[in-house]
């Protein structure tokens, strides 16, 4: 694209390049870079291969979280701009290498705990790709990251308000998933080299922003999408089973990814692996989960794994070893995320979980629906001597009958939930409200549906805000 005379640079996203990006977008990225140094070898004044390099960086960084590959790679952004300044403006390539670096890095600074320069280069990234799309209306590319980026704005939670008045963008779920379909379904050429990344974003959004659930996982068979030669489909696929209650699913994915040599190494395998394990209670739970710990050099989720961790122990009656790992959850990794908000909660509360409501939460986020209502039966809110636990026990019974598909049974211990739990700190209530939306919409009862996700909203100060609140506005959104 754009081939000009030697000494000027450009943008030639040639064969040689295509196939070391295809390379990287599988996580193998020795090999990717291999190819690019031959590239920049075989034509210096060719800027892709320079564009490419940051793809390895980011997967280095979002993946495994390293601060000393941080302070090592985080200067390669303002050089990698001025890189892709030299370039032609003409070149839709221009526009879209700028677009896509910026967006990586808000990224990657999330990750480091840098929420405002993250904010900052999400905002480079959005401006830069909408005018892309206005410059270039032809080149596909620039829809992929306009798309997901419209989308995700369309559902910003209140918590990061900040970000959304920041970018100055107005978010639109139906229009950004539109342009990430005409990417996937677009005959263009160009559209083809980005397909395999349009479709990671895309999947990530149907579930998380759409819920469409069934429509992700029908959509990766359909497709025959390689999960097991391609990391970043393997990690997709066993990343949104395990948060669709698919254990099974989840397990079987990441037995069945190659085990060649040359894939990045992520030690997030084994926080899954723990995750969907600890489900079943199965006896190596936390062999895993141990690892993970031990080899993550970040800080996202390393409260949870140790939660997780201090129940398994908790659960096997090893009450020293229980009780250590809970020690952990104050001095160990981040409190970014919801999950490591609330086990940082939990360990500072003294407090352990009743055994048998563990066992059924843990059997039924691995979807486990028929051995978690056992687990359950013969006993009733009497049997819980907390608000809080038998609050827990109506918003569990509600989520095994859901899983079973008994709608009309799960609604009506839901509303126990909103009832004994809205002024409780825990996340029950509004979850079950939010639950409840989804059931409604199913149903096709949008004002149902509207009514119970506004009822999540409006429930304040509890565990897993941030990330509840986005899916009761993204439900709204749906149903408008």
């Amino acid at each position: 694209m754009g081939e000009t005379s030697s000494g000027e640079k450009r943008f030639d996203f040639n064969a040689q390049c295509q196939e070391a990006y295809q390379d990287i977008i599988r996580l193998r990225l020795d090999a990717g870079q291999k190819i690019l140094d031959a590239e920049k070898m075989r034509d210096p004044d060719n800027l892709i291969p320079l564009f490419l390099e940051n793809y390895i960086d980011f997967f280095i960084l979002f993946f495994n979280e390293d601060p000393a590959e941080y302070q090592v790679r985080k200067g390669m952004l303002d050089q990698r701009i001025k890189w892709m300044n030299e370039g032609p403006e003409s070149s839709p390539f221009y526009l879209f290498t700028h677009s896509v670096i910026h967006f990586q890095w808000a990224a990657i600074k999330i990750k480091f705990g840098d929420n405002w320069d993250a904010g900052w280069e999400f905002r480079r990234s959005f401006l830069q790709s909408k005018e892309s799309e206005k410059k270039f209306p032809n080149f596909v590319p620039a829809r992929m990251l306009s798309g997901a980026m419209k989308v995700v704005a369309g559902t910003i939670p209140d918590g990061y308000k900040w970000l959304s008045g920041l970018l100055g963008i107005k978010g639109n779920i139906k229009e950004g998933m539109d342009m990430l379909d005409k990417v996937l379904t677009s005959d263009d050429n160009t559209s083809h080299w980005f397909r395999k990344e349009a479709t990671f974003y895309y999947l990530y959004l149907k579930f998380y922003i759409e819920n469409k659930h069934e429509d992700v996982f029908a959509y990766i068979r359909a497709h025959n999408l390689d999960i097991k030669n391609n990391y970043l489909f393997s990690y997709l696929a066993a990343n949104l089973a395990i948060n669709d209650q698919r254990a099974a699913y989840a397990e079987q994915v990441m037995h069945q990814r190659s085990r060649d040599a040359g894939y990045l190494a992520m030690p997030v395998w084994d926080l899954e692996m723990g995750y969907v394990l600890l489900c079943h209670q199965a006896p190596d739970a936390h062999v895993y989960l141990e690892k993970f710990v031990n080899t993550f050099k970040g800080s996202f989720y390393v409260k949870d794994a140790l939660q997780k961790l201090s129940w398994y122990y908790y659960l096997n009656g090893d009450m020293a070893r229980a009780t250590q790992c809970r020690t952990q959850i104050s001095t160990k990794g981040g409190a970014a995320s919801d999950a490591d908000k609330q086990a940082l909660k939990e360990a500072k509360s003294g407090k352990w979980p009743d055994r048998v409501l563990l066992k059924a939460r843990l059997l039924c986020d691995g979807g486990y629906y028929g051995e978690a209502l056992q687990s359950l039966q013969g006993k009733g809110s009497g049997d819980f001597n907390t608000p809080e636990d038998k609050c827990e026990f109506a918003y569990r019974l509600g989520r095994i009958y859901d899983g079973l598909g008994r709608g009309n049974e799960a609604i009506t211990a839901y509303l126990t939930a909103i009832k004994t739990g809205e002024r409780l700190k825990e996340y029950f209530a509004a979850r079950a409200a939010l639950q409840a939306g989804y059931i409604y919409e199913q149903q096709g009862d949008k004002s149902s549906a509207l009514a119970y996700f506004q009822k999540c909203l409006s429930l304040k100060d509890h565990d897993y805000k941030n990330s509840l609140d986005q899916k009761a506005k993204a439900g709204i959104e749906r149903c408008k």
